[in-house]
């Protein structure tokens, strides 16, 4: 049989069938491509917890829908500094080694999985930290209602501004990886 189904005994190779399946080259592989798009998409928007459609909703009507966005916003934020502010210095050390293993996966080794995976966490760490930064700003300045949403707009736009370039970088290296590395190898 063609395409490693069976080997030379009639008996199937598993190996060669899931690999033929499941394409481990990521920048040629549909899957990464949709969880890319999945991912910016999410992120932009879910601005601070806070649903974009709330937000225009909370703008157009006040009332129990600017209620919701305050209550989101102010559940997320504390939550999110809570963490931070007990646990941010172990997760800052393992984000720097699981970033760091990455890098030199990806440089000195040049695995296209890790590069994959470097092109999705990095901007990721952006975001991240321009939410632990809008968050800072939302608690001190205790902001709420207009202000509130204000400064959740101006997160939202940033990030979008993020995920922008990040997309746009993330394809032309994944096209120049499917053209120096070829598709069908």
């Amino acid at each position: 049989m063609r395409h490693g189904v069976a080997d030379g005994d009639g008996r199937l190779d598993w190996y060669k069938t899931i690999f033929e399946v499941i394409d481990l080259r990521s920048f040629s592989n549909l899957w990464f491509w949709l969880a890319l798009a999945v991912l910016w998409s999410t992120v932009s928007h879910f601005v601070i917890g806070v649903p974009h459609d709330l937000l225009r909703r909370a703008e157009r009507e006040g009332g129990q829908a600017m209620a919701d966005v305050e209550a989101l916003a102010g559940v997320y934020t504390r939550r999110l500094l809570f963490i931070w502010r007990s646990g941010g210095l172990v997760l800052m050390a393992f984000t720097c080694f699981l970033v760091t293993g990455l890098i030199l996966l990806a440089t000195l080794y040049g695995i296209e999985f890790a590069q994959a995976v470097l092109c999705l966490l990095l901007p990721m760490l952006v975001v991240s930290a321009l939410t632990l930064r809008t968050c800072t700003m939302i608690e001190a300045g205790d902001l709420r209602g207009k202000d509130l949403i204000r400064r959740l707009r101006r997160h939202r736009t940033t990030v979008q501004t993020l995920g922008m370039f990040a997309i746009f970088f993330t394809g032309m290296f994944g096209m120049y990886q499917n053209l120096t590395l070829g598709v069908f190898r």
